[in-house]
């Protein structure tokens, strides 16, 4: 799409220097030339491609220069050897008339934009009946071309087989679209081109486009359904290149455009939009050069480890509270943001100009229906739109208004109406921001009842809500620089706005059946959107973004018209929006002291309700399958608990009342084997009751029943549980030093990821440990042979078959891209967290054998661990463990702590120490 020529061509490549040479070679060799001739071609190509290498470091946002410069080296390439070809290897003194060829460069390399690494599409064009000589002087050429190493993707055919194919293929109607002329017979050329224009684009006009936006949209599904995926793909992703791509097709298909530039004259695009077309199309054809650089592949995908290597390539520098990496990305997803705002305008737009034609045809020729007016606003065919193009000049306030009448109303804006939003949001200053009408409208819109995500989205598009909200402004196309959240800070804003709103609606009821009961229970529904809008609006800014988001949002509250109770609950929220899951994922939910904790912070039943909404849409708006019954199965257990405590005002039953409780729910459980609770329950402390539920009890009592009777020394079971998403396995065995981190090592083996364990040992010495595992995608193991594969690995592992470390340390990580972080281990101990353990929580990079070497270490350091709690944040995982020293006893000392502190941070250091001897 590019139209200014390559500059210094001839550093790039000498074509007739190199034409002389290869005359020379042949006249002095013959037909023994052609190593020589190929190793003068691979010689200027291999230079063509430092040259262009160097140019790249030198300018590294010039991605049209350097993608055409590729093109150019290609170009000349295949020039030079199909002149070498026709005149040396296959020459014809009077050719026949069917004897004729043109070589075509299509897709991509047609466009003249080619990556250093990208597939050299070409198209051999011959007369109706093939020739042996055409058959020649193609296959010589494809040879050279594949010895020079490079990937070819051809075809041969006859005007008549390339109009028949195109009619029947879009990929290749696509592909001929963008066909240049490389070398041969022109005259061919212009004669099969003429045939497909008339012969094939002509008529087809609203299918190609069609089927084009069908093709798009399968795409963009693959893709992962939005252009804020943490990892995208320049190429294929949406917003990435071939979107931009795509509406060039399409206007070139329609309108006959030969560049970029033409589509402003056929009305498509405004100046403006093609000057956005263009920057956006060179900075992302640039991160793709870079890519390639890098990888010397024909890579597309930006992941992680490229991101870093790409942002110092293209010189962005690290700021306050933005490392480069992310002020690298935050400028990629700016950009991408922007090729969706040109899509959707250009759609629109040639929506508009189908509409006129379909018009002026047939019976209502001539009749135009007359739009009605909404508030001073036309609304006609689903959309709304400005009244005159001074609309939003004469008062700004509507810049607002109007995305709130259309959240209201179901209603599209039309697009020369977000064009007028877009020209016109540079109105909207502080007068704006404080106007009382403009903030009513706004939050009337933030709370909407139809799809207030979705307009949102416009109004963002539109840079109307950057404007109106600053704070947002600062968090727009801002990456989290991890493996946890897959989207951009003011996408997940917006997805969990979105999930909120379906909540209300009732259409998340089977996840989130608490949160849609009482998202109709709290006092103030706008506390609960406000507070979704801004629980990350601080992130970036170089501090804890939570204590920085409530102060931003004691100032934003008042100005959206939220009373001072709304602004101290907003704020609160905001403050402790992470509180709730970090309590239900890493605290010991059977502890009493930990729902005392938590209630001593929550306070109120509303502030609970409010925190128990705020905390299910933002884990569910980080990413697919971040939410999962499991996560449910905790936040559901610690609201019941911190809300019959809140209710009651103290905790409902003592110590003796809730094990007696839980023996009556167990004896239940057990139906007809009830004589069993008898027989067997004093064997187990209260400890144990407490902690597990009835189910696991009841299953527990009749295993160690069944073990006992067997004399059986090891007793594993694994069933599949439903309700917790999670597959519970219970070992039983003689208690013993360092059987806790055998059992995580074994169920590791198996392919297990361990997300909750329990550790319990009988009056009589018998260790009954609960684990619950899922697989490293979150799902569970429910196949018989699976859990037969944990059954069998957990045996090897407490019976020492084989050394653990060095296996562990051979499988892969869930995530190998993890190695891209750096994630500085910690430890962290609490003794005010629980009234009889101490809590030691240790985070590192998430790889092969940590829970095994950490309980390892804390076996190795005399500590007895009762409960473990596993929580993975992408590449780093949070492990938590409630333990007492062989006594029984908290761990208080410093001295003994720092020993410990120092023996973890050595386990979860990156060093893979299969030097280890197991225990």
């Amino acid at each position: 799409m590019t139209s200014k020529p390559v500059p210094q061509q001839r550093s790039i490549i000498d074509r007739r220097s190199i034409a002389a040479a290869i005359d020379a070679v042949v006249e002095d060799k013959g037909e023994k030339a052609r190593p020589d001739v190929l190793t003068m071609l691979r010689e200027a190509l291999a230079a063509g491609r430092e040259e262009l290498g160097r140019r790249l470091v030198e300018k590294p946002s010039a991605g049209h220069e350097i993608t055409a410069g590729h093109a150019f080296l290609v170009d000349q390439l295949v020039r030079l050897l199909f002149d070498h070809v026709t005149t040396h290897v296959y020459p014809v003194a009077n050719r026949s008339a069917s004897e004729r060829l043109a070589v075509l460069a299509v897709g991509g390399y047609g466009r003249a934009e080619m990556a250093p690494q990208s597939d050299v599409d070409i198209a051999f064009l011959h007369p109706a009946r093939r020739t042996p000589w055409c058959e020649q002087v193609t296959e010589a050429m494809l040879y050279f071309l594949w010895d020079l190493g490079l990937k070819v993707g051809q075809s041969s055919r006859t005007p008549d087989e390339m109009v028949r194919m195109a009619k029947e293929d879009l990929t290749i109607r696509t592909a001929l679209l963008e066909a240049r002329f490389l070398w041969g017979d022109r005259e061919l050329y212009e004669q099969a081109r003429q045939r497909f224009w008339s012969e094939v684009v002509a008529g087809s006009e609203r299918q190609f486009v069609t089927e084009k936006l069908a093709e798009r949209d399968a795409r963009h599904e693959k893709m992962g359904g939005t252009r804020y995926v943490v990892e995208p793909n320049v190429k294929e992703g949406k917003g990435g290149l071939r979107d931009l791509q795509t509406l060039y097709w399409i206007g070139k298909y329609i309108h006959r455009a030969r560049n970029a530039a033409d589509l402003v004259e056929s009305g498509l695009l405004t100046k403006a939009e093609y000057h956005s077309f263009r920057r956006a199309e060179g900075f992302l054809l640039a991160v793709r050069c870079h890519l390639h650089e890098l990888t010397r592949r024909a890579e597309d995908r930006l992941t992680f480890d490229f991101q870093k290597q790409i942002a110092e390539r293209m010189r962005f520098a690290e700021r306050q509270g933005k490392s480069a990496v992310e002020r690298f990305m935050q400028y990629y997803f700016l950009q991408v943001k922007r090729v969706g705002s040109l899509t959707g305008v250009f759609l629109a737009q040639l929506d508009q100009q189908f509409d006129r034609q379909r018009a002026r045809r047939g019976f209502f020729a001539g009749f135009n229906a007359k739009p009605r007016m909404l508030k001073g606003y036309k609304v006609f065919g689903g959309r709304i739109a400005a009244p005159s193009d001074e609309w939003f000049r004469k008062d700004p306030v509507r810049l607002i208004e109007v995305f709130q009448i259309a959240e209201a109303n179901g209603l599209e804006i039309e697009p020369s109406t977000m064009r007028l939003a877009d020209r016109d949001s540079v109105l909207i200053r502080d007068d704006i921001r404080e106007d009382p009408r403009a903030n009513a409208i706004f939050l009337d819109l933030l709370c909407g009842r139809n799809d207030p995500e979705l307009v949102l989205r416009w109004m963002n598009e539109a840079g109307v809500m950057g404007r109106f909200v600053p704070d947002f402004g600062r968090v727009n196309a801002q990456m989290q620089f991890n493996m946890y959240h897959h989207y951009t800070v003011d996408e997940h804003t917006l997805r969990a706005i979105g999930f909120l709103t379906r909540i209300e609606k009732g259409e998340l009821a089977a996840d989130h059946p608490r949160s849609t009961m009482l998202i109709h229970q709290v006092e103030s529904r706008r506390v609960a959107f406000v507070a979704a809008l801004l629980h990350d609006i601080a992130k970036g800014r170089g501090g804890d973004h939570s204590v920085l988001g409530a102060d931003v949002a004691h100032e934003l509250c008042p100005r959206f018209g939220l009373s001072e109770d709304e602004t101290d609950l907003v704020a609160w929220l905001v403050l402790q929006h992470l509180l709730m899951s970090n309590t239900a994922q890493k605290r010991d939910l059977t502890d009493p002291k930990t729902i005392e904790d938590f209630v001593a912070e929550v306070q109120s039943l509303e502030r609970l309700r409010h925190l128990m909404i705020l905390t299910a849409v933002d884990i569910r708006a980080v990413g697919p399958g971040t939410w999962n019954s499991w996560k449910g199965q905790l936040l559901g257990e610690l609201y019941d608990a911190a809300h019959e405590r809140l209710r009651l005002g103290h905790m409902p039953h003592g110590r003796e009342h809730r094990v007696e409780a839980k023996k009556e729910a167990v004896r239940a459980k057990l139906g007809n084997r009830a004589a069993l609770l008898d027989a067997l329950g004093g064997r187990f402390n209260d400890a144990y009751w407490i902690a597990e539920p009835e189910d696991v009890i009841a299953r527990n009592i009749v295993q160690y029943d069944a073990a006992k009777k067997i004399e059986e020394q090891l007793s594993i079971h694994c069933e599949f549980n439903e309700e917790r998403g999670a597959t519970l396995v219970t070992v039983i065995a003689p208690d013993h030093p360092g059987l806790f981190y055998r059992i995580a090592g074994g169920i590791h083996l198996a392919g297990g990821n361990i997300i909750d364990a329990r550790i319990h040992t009988t009056r009589n010495g018998w260790a009954v440990d609960n684990f619950l595992v899922q697989d490293p995608l979150g799902k569970s193991f429910a196949e018989a042979r699976q859990l037969e594969r944990i059954k069998q690995s957990i045996t090897d592992a407490i019976a020492n078959r084989g050394e653990l470390v060095p296996k562990l340390a051979k499988r892969p990580l869930k995530q190998s891209r993890a190695a891209a972080f750096d994630v500085r281990p910690w430890v962290q101990f609490d003794n005010d967290a629980s009234s009889r353990f101490t809590v030691v929580e240790v985070n590192a990079r998430d790889r092969p054998a940590l829970l095994n070497r950490l309980g390892r270490a804390l076996f190795e350091n005399q500590l007895m661990v009762h409960s473990a709690h596993i929580t993975a944040y992408g590449e780093r995982a949070a492990d938590t463990f409630y333990v007492t020293d062989l006594t029984g006893s908290k761990v208080v000392d410093d001295a003994r702590q720092g020993s410990i502190r120092n023996a973890l941070l050595e386990a979860a250091s990156d060093e893979r120490q299969a030097q280890l001897e197991p225990a």
